[in-house]
């Protein structure tokens, strides 16, 4: 027997090289909600939304910006590089470790992939956050990524989108990791100063302090079918009020419905409505640069009947102010029992 396992079927095994292959683990995928399995082409050629239950299977960074850009042709916009490993942090393993397993397995510098190019026929910048590196968790390095888009876009005076994913904060980074929420804070600032469209798009899953920042200070807020978007998560708020949540508490038709997003879009038109939206939005900064009118104000406040920038609005708004010369004495700043007449009183008189 021992010289049938050991000889002869190894011979017979080399006489017959068409024999049974080995399967690719990614051929088939199975749908997280129904069970259904699905090939991995036919999965890639749906944009990863299973046809059946219609479940929205997360993309990677590459496959989002390939998806969105005409052609899924864009360049990627270079990001400065930060302290890797600012706070030497060990767990289980060393943080530069996990650093060096997560650029390996995603071909990413980070969290945060930024590119830029044409949408439907219009350059715009977008940022792409990949849950496969360390749960698209924010640090340093993500959030100098996020500043680095919307600067960008200031720049270039065009759109800039963003795609959220990520469990949050990335605790390997401590304080520093924190420190990125005003930063990247100031940056929508910046575009809301420039009258820039800032679209965000909240994927599965959008937490933790991702959500609590700039993943909710977008101009439109729009979410695929069935994304949770949270601060903590439904299971930490169940055990702590102790209470059974309502069916479906923190998806994004939830949310819908109680008004804390603008839309739920399916990824199938999510190109289509983020194309049509940066149009919309930057129709009237096209018409007032091309058109240029005289700066008057009307009864009703808008200048000309059509938005002017920024600079213009703040200059008018400093030539009717009215300062009153008087000066204040530091004992009746805060005595409220004494009230000096302001301009507009005198006026009335």
């Amino acid at each position: 027997m021992n010289w049938i396992n050991n000889f002869v079927r190894p011979k017979i095994r080399n006489l017959l090289p068409s024999g049974r292959r080995e399967v690719p683990e990614n051929m088939w995928v199975k749908c997280p909600d129904s069970g259904q399995m699905v090939y991995y082409k036919d999965l890639e050629a749906n944009q990863f939304v299973i046809p059946g239950s219609n479940y929205h299977m997360r993309m990677t960074a590459q496959q989002r910006l390939q998806s969105l850009f005409d052609s899924g042709e864009y360049v990627k916009v270079p990001v400065q590089e930060v302290a890797h490993d600012p706070l030497k942090f060990r767990d289980g393993r060393k943080y530069a470790e996990r650093l060096k397993t997560a650029k390996a397995d995603t071909d990413l510098d980070d969290a945060v992939f930024v590119a830029e190019g044409p949408l439907e026929g219009q350059e715009i910048v977008a940022a792409v956050q990949d849950f496969r590196f360390m749960a698209g968790s924010l640090g340093m390095a993500a959030g100098e990524a996020v500043v680095t888009g919307m600067l960008r876009a200031v720049d270039k005076g065009v759109p800039f989108i963003l795609f959220a994913a990520s469990g949050g904060a990335r605790m390997q980074e401590g304080i520093l990791s924190l420190m990125q929420m005003p930063r990247t804070t100031i940056a929508v600032q910046r575009l809301r100063e420039a009258r820039l469209p800032y679209l965000v798009v909240l994927t599965d899953p959008t937490t933790g302090g991702v959500t609590a920042s700039y993943a909710m200070l977008g101009d439109v807020h729009i979410a695929e079918p069935g994304a949770l978007i949270c601060f903590a998560g439904p299971r930490v708020i169940q055990q702590t009020i102790r209470e059974q949540l309502p069916e479906g508490f923190q998806k994004a038709e939830y949310l819908l419905s109680h008004g804390m997003i603008d839309m739920v879009v399916h990824r199938h038109k999510l190109r289509e409505t983020l194309g049509r939206l940066c149009r919309l939005m930057t129709a009237n900064s096209a018409v007032a640069k091309a058109a240029k009118p005289a700066a008057t104000v009307t009864d009703r406040g808008y200048l000309n009947g059509s938005a002017v920038d920024g600079r213009t609005i703040e200059s008018l708004a400093r030539s009717s102010e009215v300062v009153d010369p008087e000066p204040v004495d530091e004992a009746d700043r805060f005595d409220t029992s004494k009230t000096r007449p302001t301009s507009r009183d005198a006026a009335r008189s």
